[in-house]
């Protein structure tokens, strides 16, 4: 089974004013994310965080520790989410057997030494998007179905930000040490995600897009509030959002995006609102 795995280290916004279109999207995109067989996982200086991919087609794949980690197993001081944006796949947490569906999400706790992904179908597979934080508790493994989720709607058709907001996994329908996912799904019509913008300077956040043509595109906006910026991304992308930066996007046309936040804060809401006539 082959893991790869790359590091991404912490800039700060007098470095990011200063980067050109290649400069950003090398520091903060991450572009591939599915490969057959494989898992992706890139490790972020911010908040320790670990985003990734796993798609299970000929065999089962089997998440192993990597070197920055320092650890005899993946989940040793650490805790992970998992949402599957493909067909039907299973997660076994030490012997212990998940059926994972489209759109489904598990949390597994800090302790559990083997996990193993497998599809369903391998003309057909699952696609795993996993993320994991440090934890320094065990709590409970728990799937999380589309009905267990905690929905809210937002924004308006006026404002082109109608939208449902599914999370998974938070306080108040898993107990979690800090990782945080949830699923947005934009509305007919609507275009704008998370706008009006914010920043959290306790937490930072990991944007994954889905549900996006082929043809088309979402324009993902980043930096401080009077400095943003803008990085083009396509389908089964994510883009890595520092605890200083905006985060909110525009498509072409209608997506759904994941969302994953770590740091010290699990409250939800919050948020210092960024007033859209103040954007720059």
């Amino acid at each position: 089974m082959k893991q790869n795995i790359e590091t991404r280290y912490a800039a700060s916004p007098r470095e990011v004013k200063k980067m050109d279109t290649q400069e950003l999207r090398d520091e903060f995109l991450i572009e591939d994310l599915f490969t057959k067989d494989q898992i992706k996982l890139v490790y972020s200086h911010y908040d320790r965080y670990i985003t990734g991919g796993v798609l299970p087609v000929s065999k089962p794949i089997t998440l192993e520790t990597i070197d920055q980690l320092k650890s005899s197993y993946f989940l040793e001081r650490r805790e992970l989410g998992i949402i599957n944006v493909g067909e039907t796949g299973s997660v076994s947490v030490d012997g212990k057997v998940y059926k994972i569906g489209h759109k489904e999400a598990l949390y597994v706790g800090q302790g559990n030494k083997k996990i193993v992904f497998e599809s369903e179908s391998s003309s057909n597979p699952a696609l795993f998007y996993i993320n994991s934080t440090p934890a320094h508790k065990a709590y409970p493994t728990k799937k999380i179905g589309l009905d267990d989720a905690e929905v809210v709607d937002l924004g308006t058709p006026e404002t082109c930000n109608a939208r449902t907001i599914r999370k998974y996994i938070v306080n108040s329908v898993v107990e979690v040490c800090q990782l945080q996912m949830g699923m947005t799904t934009l509305k007919s019509g609507s275009v704008w995600n998370t706008m009006p913008a914010h920043v959290h300077d306790r937490r930072m956040e990991v944007y994954f897009y889905l549900d996006l043509p082929q043809e088309q595109g979402v324009s993902h906006f980043m930096g401080e509030p009077t400095e943003t910026r803008h990085i083009w991304m396509a389908n089964h992308q994510a883009v890595i959002s520092p605890p200083w930066s905006i985060h909110s996007g525009a498509g072409t046309s209608s997506y759904t995006f994941i969302w994953g936040m770590a740091g010290e804060n699990l409250d939800y809401g919050d948020m210092d609102m960024c007033a859209i006539n103040e954007l720059r």
